[in-house]
């Protein structure tokens, strides 16, 4: 449960960033509203990570979940925004700079016994020639966007596409 002196500055920095998200699925800015109101469970960050030719994207294999974007729960004291930066170099050994604008808010369980948690999914443009590190048996590896992957959430294949398709044309955009 999140309290303590620095409550009010993560519900801000959460609150900021459930606003400026490029997407919203599973309700999660109505959500988000009345969870804040009420003792708070732990709030998630994850990483959606592309390539600047923005036709692969980057995720981890967990032990259960199969194949998912790097990130993970917000720890005490820590902003989404940070507790993403952190779960990314953990995860896949990088150190790479969050676009401004959150990618992503939603809703979900992470386990059917557990309450809903609110997650922000955060981007990154990393170049796929990049080492990668991260945690033993949690390996990271490239997939093209049109591919397929198993994860216990198949609802991310095509939120994750949508963004970085988004993110595509809006670079296309300014490079005129």
């Amino acid at each position: 449960m999140i309290h303590g002196e620095t409550e009010k500055t993560i519900l801000d920095s959460a609150s900021a960033d459930v606003r400026l998200a490029a997407l919203e699925f599973d309700g999660a800015r109505a959500w988000w509203d009345h969870a804040r109101q009420l003792p708070l469970e732990p709030l998630s960050a994850d990483v959606w990570v592309t390539d600047p030719a923005f036709e692969h994207v980057l995720l981890v294999r967990h032990r259960w979940r199969g194949w998912v974007p790097p990130g993970g729960k917000v720890e005490a004291g820590e902003t989404p925004r940070a507790a993403a930066e952190r779960e990314l170099g953990e995860e896949t050994g990088l150190r790479a700079e969050l676009l401004e604008v959150p990618a992503a808010v939603s809703v979900r369980s992470y386990r059917a016994d557990w309450s809903p948690t609110l997650g922000l999914s955060y981007a990154a443009i990393v170049p796929m020639t990049v080492q990668l590190g991260g945690e033993t048996g949690q390996p990271p590896q490239w997939f093209a966007l049109g591919e397929a992957w198993k994860s216990v959430f198949p609802e991310d294949r095509e939120r994750i596409r949508t963004h970085v398709r988004r993110l595509a044309a809006e670079r296309a955009v300014g490079a005129r």
